[in-house]
């Protein structure tokens, strides 16, 4: 594997190091014990991450992350040739080129992140790092090996918090070691309530459980002496919400529209999560808290939960009894 070279096996109080990683939700929380790692093998690194505006609330709570850096390339190619647009592509630039780097690491794989990465400032004898391949399920696209300057092959077949996690080894030369820690502290610092999240929210409508399959599942937990939050992040989840909890009763309570940070708070503070894969299934995983991941793809071995004791994923086609849902959720709540 490729290292950065001897400086950095010496001390590593001035090594500056850039994460690219600009989006989805989901993939930003799969990319956070890279960062844990890092910190582990080089206690004195600091570590910078450019990520989506959306996204950078969250990023910036990332134990571990000295400066966030947001962009808007999704809004910005909208209207590229604007005034407006012109105006913030020169601040994010300028911001960007604040630091040099001794590493900048591109774990998206796409063109908009070569971009970046080309953009930001080496120091010397700094390098950059990219994913030499695709890994199976991922986007990928040449120009961030074509950008890079060390180039790290990856196994095919390799879960999506993995892929960070070894790209990261592979350049900055530590080995991988233990379950990943994603440093968003643990769901037990927060002032936990019986209140079980249903996270019926996601991108892709054939990620979708059935809206009875919620009402029953709410039903059941009730009965077990849970209340049921119902978060959403869009008019149509807002809907589905309200119809949920119109029909479980007076213990299913719909929150408001939350930014990303206060919903990361709200959710630290229920005693656990149920939900499809979803971004904010995948913040479940990070606070810890006792999670069932609902799959109707075959798709968990590549971004479901790893604890196997505390966050379970139930796949079928073409999905999940409720039945299923339930006897993980008892799983991963049963006293050890």
């Amino acid at each position: 594997m490729a290292a950065l070279g001897p400086r950095l096996r010496g001390d590593d109080k001035n090594l500056n190091i850039l994460i690219v990683k600009l989006s989805s939700l989901g993939d930003v929380v799969h990319a956070m014990p890279a960062v844990q790692d890092l910190l582990a093998a080089h206690p004195h690194a600091r570590i910078d991450w450019v990520v989506e505006r959306a996204f950078a609330s969250l990023v910036q709570r990332c134990q571990g992350v000295r400066r966030v850096i947001p962009c808007e390339l999704r809004r910005w190619r909208k209207s590229p040739f604007s005034g407006e647009t012109r105006a913030q592509w020169r601040a994010f630039r300028e911001d960007l080129a604040r630091e040099s780097y001794d590493a900048v690491i591109d774990l998206q794989g796409l063109t908009k992140s070569a971009l970046v990465a080309r953009m930001a400032r080496l120091a010397s004898g700094g390098k950059r790092y990219a994913m030499a391949n695709r890994t199976e399920g991922s986007s990928y696209e040449a120009p961030t090996r074509w950008v890079a300057d060390v180039a790290i092959p990856l196994e095919p077949r390799t879960h999506a918090v993995q892929r960070s996690r070894l790209a990261c080894a592979a350049a900055l030369g530590y080995r991988v070691h233990g379950a990943p820690r994603y440093g968003l502290g643990r769901a037990e610092a927060a002032a936990r309530q019986d209140t079980v999240a249903l996270i019926h929210g996601t991108s892709r409508e054939d990620k979708c459980w059935p809206e009875a399959h919620w009402v029953a599942l709410g039903w059941r937990l009730v009965d077990a002496g849970h209340g049921v939050a119902l978060p959403h992040g869009s008019d149509e989840e807002r809907q589905r919400s309200e119809r949920i909890a119109q029909i479980v009763g007076e213990r299913a309570q719909v929150w408001p529209r939350l930014s990303l940070d206060a919903l990361a708070d709200r959710l630290a503070g229920c005693a656990g999560a149920i939900g499809v894969d979803s971004g904010l299934s995948h913040i479940a995983v990070a606070l810890d808290l006792p999670h069932v991941q609902i799959y109707n793809f075959d798709t968990a071995w590549r971004t479901g939960p790893l604890d196997d004791a505390r966050q379970r994923s139930v796949f079928a086609t073409p999905t999940p009894e409720v039945d299923a849902v339930w006897q993980a959720w008892q799983a991963v709540t049963i006293p050890r």
